[in-house]
Order: structure tokens, then sequence, then C-alpha cells
């Protein structure tokens, strides 16, 4: 029988009961989030179980939700099952006071550096990463440049015609 969202959703639910939360599908991607502490657990489960067989980590990164209090900062997972090729995405939230999230460079290999970039970007303290620090900032930043702390313009210019941004 093919791997489907369906099988994943199933398998995801015996292990991990009320755990595994918000299961979407978008364009055929399964997402699915859980509480930031059991990311390790879930993804060993998805590694290791031998029907999901999620092996290859394609991407890891964060996004800054400013109006989400409590749960400002995701990090997000994707992954891939190479055999049946299925992909899925995995999230877990965090208060932007207390950004500690587990590291995954145990588990995969391409965390280590996309581990760097998101905290280097969006401030996420990977506990256990081997070499956190900034990758592509500066070290003298005292800030995290993909949060939506700032105004995107400086609204007091006045060089700039807002007609020919669609302003006027």
């Amino acid at each position: 029988m093919a791997l489907n969202n369906e099988i994943i959703k199933q398998k995801l639910t015996e292990k991990f009961g009320e755990s595994v939360s918000n299961f979407e599908e978008q364009f055929g991607l399964l997402s699915f989030e859980t509480p930031k502490e059991m990311n390790l657990k879930v993804l060993q489960f998805l590694y290791d179980d031998e029907t999901l067989k999620f092996k290859f980590m394609t991407d890891l990164t964060a996004v800054h939700y400013p109006k989400e209090l409590g749960r400002e900062l995701a990090v997000v997972y994707h992954l891939h099952n190479l055999t049946d090729n299925v992909r899925l995405r995995y999230k877990v939230f965090t208060s932007i006071e207390n950004t500690d999230v587990f590291t995954a460079s145990k588990l995969f290999s391409a965390a280590n550096w996309m581990e760097r970039e998101t905290y280097d970007f969006f401030g996420i303290n990977f506990v256990g990463h081997p070499n956190l620090k900034r990758i592509l900032n500066v070290d003298e930043m005292d800030y995290f440049p993909m949060r939506k702390e700032f105004p995107l313009e400086d609204q007091t210019r006045i060089d700039k015609d807002d007609e020919m941004f669609g302003r006027g």
C-alpha cells in the first residue's frame, strides 16, 4: 500500500494522541503541529518508522506571527520520504521571550546550517546545537532582521509619490 496523508495522520495520532494537532492539507502537502518540547520525539518517529521513512530534511526555517501571543515564532520543518516521494510540513511554536527549541542537527545533518540561519534571522535558540552562531549577518547585530518588528519603509519620506505605489 502506498504511503498517503491519511496513513501519516493515523500513525502520528496513534503514537502521540492529542499532542499532534492542527492537521491541514494544502495542495496535497500535509501539515501539523505539536508542542515544541516534542519536536525531537516526533522527528525521530517520522525518521525511524518503517512505514513513514521521512529520512530527508528538505528545509528548516521559522515564521514570525507577531499577533499570536505566546506563540509568536514557528519553527517549520519540511521532510521528504524519498522512497514513496511524499512530503510533509511540521511546525512547533514558541514564545518570543523563550525561543528555546531542541536541535535536530544530530538526526539530520542538513539541519546544522539551516538552524544557524534560522537563529541568525529569527533568534531561535536551538538547544544542543554544536555551533550556534550567526552565519550570514555580522556578529555585532543585536536584532533579528526577519522578525516583523520594524516598519517596511520610512513613513516620513517625501521623495515617494504614493500614486506610484497604489496608495493614492
